[in-house]
């Protein structure tokens, strides 16, 4: 069985999985190569760098296994076409991406930018409005894996949380849950409103002026998930017009974000390039699912994890 990835792993990662699949031929490479690619029954990549020309030749091709959990980029028609199966490292990212978003909320409620700024300016000042996450609220748009770590970080500081899904499912960390056409009945009430959604059709523009028109003046809006939930136009407008307290913004329409954007000069966003998931054990994760993926196809079993819907998109 030949194996060939697009993604150039450390040298200890390689030779483990290697050590730990004998029989399988690895081709590990920087970068998409045909030759290779044409000739793989198994192709792992991190899923940007495939068109619906390279899926339709690859006639060898049987699995994709995606080392990311955004696969907005993917040729999933093509993909369905050829009867590839398709998983992805959905879940990885819980960790780093539920720490740094109680991270950026402890920041908000402890005024760390003003105490940062003081400091540089040799500035004793002990009158600034510290607050407490203690009986905030926070509204998770998207409470799966990530949202739910979210959700149970965000207990330990005794913060009431509300989760959204696709089905209104109950979520185990989660007081109270909407479905996504229900959102803005949640909207009002949330102190903090964070968002791990992907990128769907679903979820596109999903929010609007008329999400933010219900938002709390004092609310702080959190995005981790992906920049086409809202469009730009829409947030900056909210901002200008301080509709909202604050936003933390991870994820944008283009990237990186231009030099000349007004997010960069405007006093209440904070700008971070989207790094929310970036962790030294990210690729170690990635391959834990994928040698267990691996085991199981070779085995001709069915319990793999992170089976994508290509219909769905996830």
């Amino acid at each position: 069985m030949k194996i060939y990835s697009s993604i150039l792993p450390a040298e200890e990662l390689q030779t483990e999985v290697k050590m730990a699949f004998p029989q399988v031929n690895f081709e590990f490479h920087k970068g998409i190569k045909e030759d290779l690619f044409l000739n793989a029954e198994v192709f792992i990549t991190y899923g940007e760098d495939l068109t619906e020309e390279l899926i339709l030749k690859a006639d060898k091709l049987k699995w994709i296994m995606v080392m990311s959990a955004g696969l907005e980029k993917m040729p999933f028609d093509a993909c369905k076409q050829m009867g590839i199966l398709v998983t992805n490292a959905r879940g990885i990212h819980k960790i780093p991406m539920a720490e740094f978003t109680i991270g950026m909320m402890l920041q908000h409620v402890k005024h760390m930018r003003t105490l940062w700024e003081n400091e540089s300016n040799q500035l004793w000042e002990r009158k600034l409005p510290m607050g407490e996450l203690f009986g905030k609220t926070l509204l998770i748009l998207g409470i799966g894996a990530i949202g739910g770590e979210v959700a149970r970080l965000a207990k330990a500081f005794q913060m009431k949380t509300i989760g959204v899904n696709r089905s209104g499912e109950k979520a185990e960390w989660a007081d109270e849950i909407y479905t996504m056409k229900a959102i803005k009945e949640a909207l009002p009430e949330a102190d903090f409103i964070a968002s791990v959604l992907p990128s769907t059709k679903e979820t596109k523009h999903l929010l609007d002026e008329s999400h933010f028109d219900l938002m709390k003046d004092s609310a702080v809006f959190i995005n981790i998930g992906r920049g086409d939930l809202v469009k730009e136009e829409v947030i900056l407008a909210a901002l200008r017009d301080r509709k909202i307290a604050h936003a933390y913004l991870d994820v944008f329409y283009t990237e990186p974000l231009a030099e000349e954007h007004p997010f960069w000069r405007m006093d209440n966003v904070t700008v971070t390039p989207h790094i929310s998931s970036i962790t030294k054990n990210y690729m170690p994760r990635s391959f834990e699912i994928f040698k267990h993926n691996l085991h199981t196809y070779i085995k001709k079993r069915a319990d793999y994890i992170n089976v994508i819907d290509m219909d769905r998109g996830y």
